[in-house]
């Protein structure tokens, strides 16, 4: 019997992740965690996507990614396996990095968009003992753009469309979306 085919949605976001084989650590170091921006800004050479929401864990990531062209699957294949290369290249490895396939789930509201992007960006502060003190110290998540009020250094990042999401116009900025993000509830 086959796998359940993904359900894709043209020009929606989707909030997609994996995690290390056995739980384990795939992000060693702040190398290995520039390298997945890296590769998301080679796949975004070829093939438009926005990302509007990101967090490199040290054993899993999330991506609040679309994509204009080419469906998540064939986005999400080029990246483990360029990224599972680099990995086993790196740590002189053979074999699995990913647990398993990844997952992945179109996003279809507003409300929805603002949920998960407010989990992935709190990631880093949710953990047993949180990593940072404040989320936009986190330096390998997209909140520290929007915080900081900084431009991204790569074209895939989207500031824009989490913002849009906001309920009420006159709030439809980066300072409401992150008082969004930092309410803890």
């Amino acid at each position: 019997m086959g796998r359940k085919r993904r359900e894709y949605i043209p020009h929606a976001y989707h909030h997609i992740y994996s995690r290390g084989n056995n739980r384990q650590n795939i992000f060693h170091d702040g190398i290995d965690m520039m390298e997945v921006l890296r590769l998301l800004a080679m796949i975004h050479a070829d093939f438009p996507i926005s990302v509007s929401a990101y967090c490199i864990m040290t054993n899993h990531y999330h991506f609040l990614l679309k994509s204009e062209n080419l469906s998540i699957s064939k986005i999400m294949s080029i990246f483990n396996k360029r990224y599972t290369d680099y990995y086993n290249r790196r740590y002189h490895q053979v074999g699995h990095v990913f647990q398993q396939r990844f997952k992945s789930s179109p996003i279809l509201s507003p409300q929805d968009l603002l949920q998960v992007s407010k989990y992935i960006h709190r990631n880093p502060i949710s953990t047993k003992r949180p990593m940072v003190s404040k989320m936009e110290d986190y330096r390998y998540s997209s909140y520290q753009f929007y915080k900081k009020d900084i431009s991204p250094p790569y074209s895939f990042i989207n500031l824009t469309d989490l913002p849009a999401s906001l309920f009420r116009l006159s709030e439809r900025t980066l300072e409401h979306y992150c008082k969004y993000v930092e309410y803890d509830q």
